[in-house]
């Protein structure tokens, strides 16, 4: 799997024996799909307003940081021992990125005897519920052992600390789970709290950490599902924290658990009740907490959306048409909330007799989602009596039998979710860089292949919050000249998916959405001199 942390911006070698010329313009504002390498813009000729801009499809990736990493000496060369393993690991490439293991940052604690022929490191991965760990350590194995002058390989596996991408925005209750992945459906009886259960048993299966979040208060579904020994959640007095009750290994939380049974109040006040269990839980570290999703799509979704760090959505459905009209109203609202919808899963699809298929209730629904909506991966669940019945029993049915035909289809979807959840958090934390060595903010927005950069100070200069521009009036506070030209920004630190908190020298935060980002004149190359080679 993808690293969370990627390695640092991107180094641009130059061939050349003296600095090229290069000026820098600004590319009118453009639209979301317009070319980022126009040659329109406002050409600035006086040496003051001159900027280095190297040509941002001009350029290869340095792997120096991930060698230090690794190795922790900066001074490690393709002709040191360490070179050589280094060398011989980026042979190993992520299948899912393309990326090799080394350039990713999967190599730590390089330990190298050249007198013994020892050599002993250290791979570690973003999640323990990575499909292809097994394969990871085999590969660097085989790799290492094959230079001549190593005689014994030593492989240790981990995974990184279960942690958001930006751990200080929220609760402190949410600061140790790395993936949090709603299961909704926005339509009631087709099967969302079964998937969201056998989802969450079938990633801790897979050797995560989980938890599960029973976020329907008026029919809470987990008591039912799963039979833990300790049916109440318990207090602690002194941090006034919610302690969660757990099931073979799960952490589990919901109002069902909270001696309540199901609730009769309204919609603010379910809202402050969600709000409560989920952020003054004691969750511990968790790789992936699953939210199992009320239907709907009104205050208490949206409520949940804005109080949590959605990760990813699994959208459940059934083959009506009238549960596809409901679904398609909740994967507008993920959308629009910027959360990525990951897959589809189809539940009760059609069941086998008499050695043919029926499909009972249609056909087609799961497939037209996937198809509207471009969502990725589609899931058919069959009917089956088993998996009906391990959900009333309190035992779920990958539990029960993890061999089953339905086991495997969930045990895809996990592989799924862990996947797509990596690939996310990656792309959101390399979304927006800054570059000092040519002094600008690299964009690169999830799930778009564009790639252009801004000038810090144009950045800042867009800033849209009260502190910039009079809510009421409109007028601009923060002024043209207010801002120098050479600031450059401090932190930049990924909200969600959907914006980026940018620090600033004078201690400013601004919130900066992609959508604006986008929007905003951006950087071009001028003039490259023929002896500049990239």
């Amino acid at each position: 799997m993808q690293v969370l942390q990627a390695p640092s911006s991107p180094h641009l070698s130059i061939q050349t024996s003296k600095p090229p010329h290069l000026t820098w313009g600004l590319l009118p504002s453009v639209s979301v799909n317009s070319s980022p390498f126009s040659t329109l813009h406002f050409s600035l000729h006086s040496q003051k307003d001159q900027r280095l801009l190297w040509s941002p499809h001009k350029r290869f990736t340095s792997r120096a940081a991930s060698v230090e990493d690794a190795v922790g000496d900066s001074s490690v060369s393709t002709g040191t021992a360490e070179g050589d393993v280094l060398k011989a690991l980026s042979q190993i490439i992520d299948p899912d990125f393309g990326t090799d293991i080394v350039t990713c940052g999967f190599v730590k604690d390089l330990q190298i005897d050249e007198a013994s022929g020892e050599v002993s490191f250290r791979l570690e991965l973003t999640t323990p519920a990575c499909p292809i760990k097994d394969m990871f350590e085999q590969k660097a194995n085989e790799v290492v052992a094959m230079l001549p002058w190593v005689k014994n390989v030593k492989v240790t596996m981990s995974a990184q600390p279960a942690r958001p991408i930006y751990a200080e925005q929220l609760p402190a209750g949410l600061q140790t789970i790395s993936n949090i992945v709603a299961v909704s459906s926005c339509k009631g009886g087709v099967g969302k709290s079964t998937v969201a259960v056998n989802l969450a048993y079938t990633l801790a299966d897979m050797g995560a950490r989980v938890g599960i979040f029973d976020a329907d208060v008026y029919g809470p579904s987990l008591p039912t599902m799963v039979s833990p020994e300790n049916r109440l959640l318990l207090m602690n007095p002194e941090k006034k924290t919610i302690i969660p009750t757990e099931y073979s290994g799960v952490k589990l939380v919901s109002f069902g658990f909270a001696g309540q049974g199901r609730a009769i109040m309204r919609g603010p006040m379910v809202s402050g009740v969600i709000n409560q269990l989920l952020t003054t839980t004691e969750w511990g570290e968790l790789d992936y907490l699953i939210i199992d999703m009320p239907p709907g799509t009104g205050d208490i979704q949206l409520t949940l959306c804005q109080i949590v760090p959605l990760t990813a959505a699994v959208i459940v459905t059934t083959p009506q048409k009238l549960s596809f009209i409901d679904v398609a109203k909740g994967v507008r609202m993920f959308s629009k909330l910027k959360v990525p919808c990951v897959a589809v899963v189809e539940n009760m699809c059609h069941f086998d007799a008499d050695g043919k298929r029926y499909y009972p209730f249609g056909r087609g629904s799961g497939s037209q989602v996937v198809q509207q909506f471009g969502i990725p991966h589609l899931f058919d669940l069959p009917i089956r009596p088993t998996l009906s019945a391990s959900g009333d029993s309190g035992v779920p049915e990958v539990v029960a039998d993890p061999q089953s035909e339905v086991s495997k289809i969930f045990q895809n979807l996990g592989v799924c979710v862990v996947q797509q959840c990596a690939k996310i958090r990656q792309q959101v934390s390399t979304a927006v860089t800054y570059d000092k060595s040519i002094k600008a903010i690299k964009v690169k927005v999830p799930d778009s292949k564009e790639e252009f950069f801004l000038h810090p100070a144009t950045v800042r200069r867009n800033d849209r919050s009260a502190q910039s521009v009079d809510e009421w009036t409109g007028e601009q506070k923060l002024q043209y000249n207010d801002v120098p030209e050479d600031i450059e920004p401090e932190e930049i630190r990924p909200m969600g998916n959907y914006a980026v908190s940018i620090t600033w020298p004078d201690g400013f935060s601004q919130i900066a959405p992609y959508d604006q980002l986008q929007m905003m004149e951006r950087l071009v190359d001028d003039v490259f001199e023929p002896s500049v080679q990239a």
